[in-house]
């Protein structure tokens, strides 16, 4: 048996000591970490970077369902111009401090938009619009009606079941909150918009 020498001892209690402050270091630096996180989720990412939006009605059907989860980019136009076919998510024109609504954009900035039996022209041109809902079109003639400068005009998938700037005109582009880009939920249905 060999005899343990006073300095072993020394370095037995030593690493002891270690071991029970990083334990205790540990939960104190998960603590820390955990709130920094909540600081940057809640207080950065979600308010500028991105938010989660919840699909209340069918003026999105098929492209989106309701009760669908999207994601929304919040700076993306900051860097960029909105572009035709872009999902949006926009302050309600009708009454600001309600929910925001959510189109895609089919019109920009001196386009002129023209509805004929349930078809989209811009510029007098036919748009191929595969995401359409072809189960609800809207026979209703529209246009032609010229897009103002630094507006926008939207319209829901769901032609025939969709209040949007044929009701209520092109949104100015400030008040567009950010473009949808990814379907979280519900898992079945996760994927690019």
């Amino acid at each position: 048996m060999t005899e343990k020498r006073p300095y072993d001892r020394y370095f037995q209690t030593s690493r002891k000591k270690a071991r029970s402050q990083r334990k205790s270091g540990g939960w104190l630096e998960f603590f820390i970490i955990l709130a920094a996180a909540f600081v940057l989720v809640f207080g950065i990412v979600r308010p500028f970077v991105f938010e989660a939006f919840y699909i209340p009605s069918k003026s999105m059907v098929p492209t989106l369902e309701v009760g669908d989860r999207v994601l929304v980019n919040k700076f993306i136009y900051d860097f960029t111009q909105p572009k035709r076919g872009q999902v949006v998510v926009f302050k309600n024109p009708e009454n600001p401090n309600a929910d925001p609504l959510i189109k895609r954009i089919v019109g920009l900035p001196g386009d002129t938009i023209r509805l004929r039996d349930g078809k989209l022209y811009v510029n007098g041109v036919l748009q191929r619009e595969p995401y359409v809902n072809k189960a609800t079109p809207d026979p209703i003639p529209y246009g032609p009606k010229k897009v103002p400068p630094g507006h926008v005009f939207v319209m829901g998938d769901n032609r025939g079941d969709s209040e949007d700037s044929r009701y209520f005109g092109a949104i100015p582009e400030s008040s567009i909150e950010g473009e949808a880009f990814l379907r979280f939920w519900p898992p079945g249905r996760v994927g690019d918009i």
